[in-house]
């Protein structure tokens, strides 16, 4: 297997503050394990290129887009919502990891890379069409989505979520289009407190209660995603790659472990070999304890990597 890693020294400059869990910090605990485990050498890394204002503009409105860039600041911060901080390098962050996915999907889809991995942030889950929240400004997966449909002319492209949080901003942006299927297992009740009932066809709720562990959520990920995907028959899987599910994780209440991570993305590597000839794009979300974080994002790297 061959497998992308893509990131970029922006995305570590964005700081929202000493003392926030979405932190610069979060990046280098990814790398470093991929060092000491020797796994860095055999993937190809590279760096990423910005979103332009056309490929937001296909997930997000001109609108939002242009108050971004508009809202901007040079010096200091401004708050976009409770804790989504915008300060002078956020925006140029937020462009390398949205643009990140793009460039993912082009060298998946276009043979060069068998799978990718978007080492970024900020992340992008919760971000919605017209709004920031939850630490995300674009929603990164949304728009790599939406570059492949419009690019390569996609009919059925899949998005697995499993970050502790429900990817409420991802919903939102393609609860009315069919040519996308969002299944997203999550912390419920828990920010953002979405409605698991909510009807949308191509929407697939997988609630879990706080303390959920291993059983639990293989569980639902057996009976409901696994069927759902198989009849679905997507052409690209992307992932919401959230690891703050763990049990160590101090923003969730989950309990899943290392091998929970390398079970389903085992998992979504068969389905998308039996459907789409093995095109996975995966994207950072979550994951806010920085040792844990490094060693779950580890355990899923490998996995893409069939190792």
């Amino acid at each position: 297997m061959t497998t992308a890693y893509i990131t970029h020294t922006y995305c570590d400059k964005h700081n929202m503050g000493e003392d926030h869990p979405e932190s610069p910090l979060r990046l280098g605990a990814i790398q470093n394990r991929l060092i000491m485990g020797q796994l860095m050498d055999f993937l190809r890394r590279l760096e990423a290129e910005p979103a332009t204002r056309e490929q937001l503009n296909q997930t997000h409105s001109a609108a939002y887009v242009d108050a971004m860039f508009a809202r901007a600041p040079k010096e200091g911060s401004i708050e976009l919502e409770p804790e989504t901080i915008m300060m002078p390098h956020t925006l140029d962050a937020a462009l390398y990891a949205a643009g990140s996915v793009v460039q993912a999907v082009d060298l998946v889809m276009s043979g060069e890379m068998d799978n990718a991995f978007c080492a970024i942030r900020p992340p992008g889950h919760h971000a919605e069409q017209d709004k920031a929240m939850g630490f995300c400004l674009f929603n990164n997966i949304a728009v790599g989505t939406r570059h492949a449909i419009k690019q390569f002319g996609l009919e059925r492209v899949a998005i697995v979520d499993f970050d502790v949080h429900h990817g409420n901003g991802t919903e939102d942006i393609f609860k009315t289009d069919p040519s996308v299927l969002y299944a997203s297992s999550y912390q419920h009740p828990f920010y953002p407190y979405s409605d698991p009932g909510a009807s949308h066809d191509n929407i697939l709720h997988m609630p879990l209660e706080a303390g959920s562990g291993s059983d639990a959520f293989q569980a639902i990920i057996t009976e409901q995603l696994l069927p759902a995907l198989d009849a679905f028959k997507p052409q690209l899987i992307m992932i919401s790659a959230g690891f703050d599910a763990h049990k160590e994780d101090p923003m969730g209440q989950l309990r899943l472990s290392e091998s929970d991570f390398t079970w389903i993305t085992d998992l979504l590597m068969d389905v998308a070999d039996r459907h789409c000839d093995g095109k996975i794009v995966s994207v950072l979300e979550g994951g806010y304890n920085i040792d844990a974080l490094g060693r779950a994002a580890f355990c899923h790297i490998k996995s893409l990597m069939k190792l």
